[in-house]
């Protein structure tokens, strides 16, 4: 026998209004009747309709994750999995879904989120990545629909974002190699459409100046954020450069470096030291293990979604922004000179 809103309402001594309201979470309600009500609902074994709760509410209890490519590339790469897990301890805490979007070009990612607003069909979305030329940041700006962003804008103004201090993250980096006697020193990193990518070319130009090293665009590649595309930029500056030292933007592209210089008959880090990014479990098993910057991905994902709840609870929200440190972690891949 199926048990109704009127069989909770009788147990708990309330109208069948006040439980409707109470699976709304309406703020009227005082946490007594909340509390007897949801007593009711657990003796009976009542599990209020997802559909109902919505309509009563007005609210999906759904966030929208918008991933920056195709499913099998993004989960191929462990910072989406981390960020991800980060954002759903926060929505399970809150009792929210999550809906996650992939796509295989910009035109199908605007489109997904076009449809999960104008359906209605989450509360806010959480984009995972921030571009040069995005279209979705201003639209959803302008649709004044809740939303955060991993990564922060070009044009941030009334936008909620939570990044790293990227430039800083990618001069440290670099300082940490010039202090260990490099000056021929390359940076490998993903497409320059992303912000982060050109944050972390800034940082390590950054470095280089307050050094006097000249800047050598030789020196530098971009390509996928992908071991096989860490493996093709590193190729590309072998052909032209030797360098004794590699910032790589990505732990992911620093196993494809590492590949690439053992292919060049280089010796990491007897012949070319190397830092990287993200300090994903994996770096910590490489051959050699590898320094890297960990930029606390899971942390990024919870605080993203933190920030986007409050967006989402409260109307008056002004849009705020979150910086999350970085730290140095030293492990075998870089020797000095």
């Amino acid at each position: 026998m199926n048990v109704t809103i009127k069989d909770v309402a009788q147990r708990a001594h309330v109208a069948p209004s006040t439980v409707s309201r109470v699976i709304a979470d309406n703020p009227r309600i005082s946490k007594e009747t909340k509390e007897r009500v949801f007593k009711a609902m657990e003796e009976l074994g009542y599990y209020p309709n997802a559909i109902a709760r919505s309509l009563a509410s007005k609210m999906t209890y759904t966030i929208g994750l918008i991933m920056p490519r195709s499913a099998e590339d993004a989960f191929s790469n462990p910072f989406f999995p981390e960020v991800m897990r980060g954002i759903s301890v926060v929505a399970h805490n809150e009792k929210y879904d999550l809906l996650i979007s992939t796509s295989g070009n910009e035109e199908e990612e605007k489109q997904a989120v076009i449809d999960m607003v104008k359906g209605r069909r989450v509360d806010g979305i959480v984009l995972l990545c921030s571009r040069t030329t995005d279209e979705l940041i201003p639209w959803l700006r302008e649709e004044k629909f809740p939303f955060t962003v991993i990564g922060k804008p070009l044009d941030s103004k009334g936008v909620c974002w939570v990044d790293n201090d990227n430039i800083g993250a990618s001069r440290l980096a670099t300082n940490y190699l010039i202090k260990h006697g490099h000056r021929e020193i390359a940076f490998i990193s993903g497409s320059l459409e992303f912000v982060v990518s050109l944050d972390r070319l800034d940082g390590y130009k950054l470095a280089l100046e307050e050094n006097n090293i000249p800047f050598d665009k030789e020196l530098v590649a971009q390509d996928e954020f992908s071991e096989d595309g860490g493996y093709n930029a590193m190729m590309r500056i072998l052909k032209q450069k030797k360098p004794t030292a590699v910032v790589v933007t990505d732990d992911i592209m620093s196993f494809g470096v590492i590949r690439a210089a053992i292919d060049y008959g280089l010796k990491v880090p007897q012949d070319v030291s190397l830092i990287g990014f993200n300090n994903i479990p994996l770096s910590a098993y490489a051959n050699p293990p590898l320094t890297t910057i960990d930029i606390s991905t899971f942390d990024l994902g919870v605080k993203s979604a933190e920030l986007l709840l409050k967006n989402i609870k409260n109307k008056d929200f002004v849009a705020d922004h979150i910086i999350v440190p970085v730290k140095l972690i030293e492990r075998k891949s870089c020797i000095k000179r």
